[in-house]
Formats: structure tokens, C-alpha cells, sequence
């Protein structure tokens, strides 16, 4: 077992191709303790070099509600009137504190991406 840190694009495909062959390797044994710190050394150097950034709120919300078949008459139950909803979906209207705080409440939305700009 030779470990060493990622440091650039080389050395991450390395890493990759040999997680690939170890991935099978039993829990406890060389091989797996091989691929548990492979694992951790590969989503370090993923998450410094490939961030993924908060999705748009509004694109969120159309996930969420896309997701439990929703439609706009039913979210403007939760938020007010069908006009609204309309105006924040089509991002010609933003959203308030009260209307955030629904949606998290409602649709499982992180208040974190529901406050960002749009």
C-alpha cells in the first residue's frame, strides 16, 4: 500500500484507477484500509478542486415542487395568491422572509438556498 496526497490531475486519475481495483476489498483487511484512505484523500481533492455551488432558489423550488407533484395552484396555497406565484417563479417577483419560511417549512427548501440573489 502506497499512499501519497493528490496534488494535481495526474495524480487524481492514479488515485481513481486504483480505487477502481481495490473497490471490492474487504473492510478491515490491507486492501480495504487502502481504499478507505484512497476514498477520503479522492473527496478532499474533489471538493477543492470541483465545488458545487448552491442551486438558483427559484430552480430549487421548481425541483422540490417537480418532485412531490406539485403544481402552482398548490404551492399558492402555501405562499397566497396563484399571481404570486406566478410573478416568483418566473423570478419577476422575490421572495419574502414570510414566503421563505414557508417554503422550508413546506418543501424542505435550506433557507441558505432560498436567501441567496437571484
Amino acid at each position: 500500500m502506497k499512499i501519497a496526497p493528490i496534488r494535481n490531475e495526474k495524480d487524481y486519475q492514479n488515485a481513481l484507477e486504483r480505487l477502481e481495483l481495490i473497490f471490492d476489498a474487504k473492510k478491515g483487511s490491507k486492501k480495504g484500509d487502502e481504499l478507505e484512505i484512497l476514498s477520503i484523500l479522492i473527496d478532499r481533492y474533489e471538493n477543492e478542486n470541483f465545488p458545487i455551488g448552491m442551486p438558483d432558489p427559484i430552480e430549487a423550488i421548481k425541483f422540490r415542487m417537480e418532485q412531490m407533484g406539485m403544481k402552482q395552484k398548490d404551492l399558492a396555497e402555501v405562499m397566497g395568491f396563484k399571481s404570486r406565484v406566478s410573478e416568483i417563479l418566473s423570478k419577476k417577483r422575490k421572495l419574502t422572509l414570510d414566503m421563505i419560511r414557508k417554503l422550508n417549512t413546506t418543501l424542505h427548501i435550506p433557507t441558505e438556498v432560498l436567501i441567496q440573489d437571484y
